[in-house]
């Protein structure tokens, strides 16, 4: 069967983002250790990571680890979103949206409680992609192959005529364990090459 539907991450990928500075920049404000702010927060990354805490509840306990009056709750969550967001990676996404109606398009996003929003008033995903599974909606994350199947069947396709991309080798390397054809973004010309020629094949 040729290939019916293309996936595609978001961080990295669709939103072109750089290494975190969150910390470098609040760790001395905070007087914290090199690494300590990441350690502290580690429990509600994760509890948003899969939805199992509110937006809200997320800011509280931020507030609370860290000791941040609401002044600095505000600007440490401005700082975390604006890094979380990035900027739109044009060429990729004008390549993704052009994809339909000839292919079903999905994205399947590890994700924090509040992405969703955020990202469509940003850059209105929604009207570019058929589906998308946010982590923290479905309550599990990538690698775990259930996701893929999510996608899969959201979609209405089998996993072996689907295409996904994402630029971390282990997820990439588990949707090809649950059947996907998948590629490793490295770069916007060279993951559009590999995926069009999967779509050629």
């Amino acid at each position: 069967m040729p290939i019916q539907a293309v996936v595609f991450d978001i961080g990295g990928v669709l939103e072109i983002t750089q290494p975190s500075s969150l910390a470098r920049t609040w760790e001395p404000i905070l007087d914290l250790r090199p690494g300590e702010m990441n350690s502290r927060l580690a429990e509600v990354a994760a509890a948003g990571a899969v939805g199992t805490i509110s937006e809200q509840q997320a800011g509280q306990r931020i507030a609370d680890i860290l000791g941040l009056d609401a002044g600095q709750l505000r600007a440490f969550l401005a700082d975390l979103w604006t890094e979380y967001l990035g900027t739109l990676n044009t060429d990729l996404a004008a390549y993704f949206a052009g994809l339909r109606p000839r292919y079903r398009t999905g994205i399947i996003s590890n994700s924090f409680v509040g992405a969703r929003h955020r990202e469509q008033q940003r850059y209105g995903f929604t009207e570019m992609t058929d589906l998308i599974v946010y982590s923290h909606e479905v309550g599990m994350s990538k690698p775990d192959p259930r996701i893929y199947q999510l996608a899969c069947d959201g979609l209405g396709v089998p996993a072996a005529d689907m295409v996904f991309l994402d630029d971390l080798p282990e997820n990439v390397a588990a949707a090809r364990q649950a059947g996907l054809h998948a590629v490793l973004f490295q770069d916007t010309r060279q993951a559009i090459a590999d995926i069009q020629a999967l779509l050629d094949g």
